[in-house]
């Protein structure tokens, strides 16, 4: 049997140290989709034994174009920690990650806990607030190879995460027009309605994922709802700039 707290110490010792490793499923640790859950749980658990606390989780390969970029079609999820989270305007260092790429998003903020299955009015009574946000993932395998077991393992390639301003939940989020842009080049465009059709769905598919896992959703919770586009890979010395109808910008720089 894979011993998963060893396999846990793997994918966190990677990510502590932006080492990159093998993949799982090439070294002699071929999970299931369980068991690689499991070890996400356990790995994150030895950062919340460092002093990291949870404060959400993110949502992935809930669009099409992230489905074709990464050869999926399973929507998963990873857990997020107050260690992950990036001021507005931060500068990224590079040297903290294997190769970084950065996706846009919206970003659910909850006021009442979720849990289980749930309509979507009922996922979005629940919200306090939303923001445009974007992921910064960062899957340690080599070559940026893994299959869905590995990535979910690796805690879904999550890795560091920035939010903008916080608006009223009553804003329609379900189609609002982003930009990605890298030193005021567009490079990614796109609508938040690749987000499932409409990225509140994603909020719902979180409660109802987290709560197969025993695990509740909590106020004051960050919900990352899933990339709206294509990842781009981040370089150094870089300025990275996300605009969301309505919901304005949030922005970066990556360390030169």
């Amino acid at each position: 049997m894979t011993d998963l707290r060893a396999v846990a110490e793997i994918v966190d010792t990677a990510a502590k140290t932006a080492q990159s490793i093998e993949q799982l499923s090439l070294s002699g640790h071929d999970l299931n989709l369980d068991e690689a859950y499991a070890v996400q749980a356990l790995s994150i658990g030895r950062r919340v034994a460092r002093g990291e606390r949870m404060v959400g989780i993110k949502m992935g390969f809930t669009s099409r174009a992230k489905m074709i970029q990464m050869g999926l079609d399973e929507m998963i999820w990873g857990r997020l920690t107050d260690a992950m989270r990036l001021e507005d305007g931060a500068t990224l260092d590079m040297a903290n990650y294997v190769h970084p790429r950065v996706e846009p998003e919206i970003a659910y903020i909850l006021k009442k806990p979720l849990s289980g299955t749930v309509t979507l009015a009922e996922a979005l009574a629940a919200v306090e607030a939303v923001a445009p946000a974007v992921e910064i993932i960062d899957s340690r395998y080599r070559n940026f190879k893994f299959n869905l077991a590995d990535v979910v393992a690796d805690n879904s390639s999550s890795s560091s995460f920035v939010l903008g301003a916080m608006h009223s939940p009553d804003i329609d989020a379900s189609n609002l027009g982003m930009t990605l842009s890298i030193d005021g080049r567009v490079v990614q465009t796109g609508s938040s309605s690749a987000i499932l059709g409409n990225p509140a769905r994603s909020l719902a598919a979180a409660s109802r994922l987290a709560g197969e896992a025993g695990l509740e959703l909590k106020p004051g919770w960050i919900i990352m709802a899933g990339g709206a586009t294509a990842a781009e890979a981040l370089t150094p010395g870089t300025s990275i700039t996300l605009d969301v109808e309505h919901l304005g910008k949030v922005n970066f720089k990556t360390k030169g």
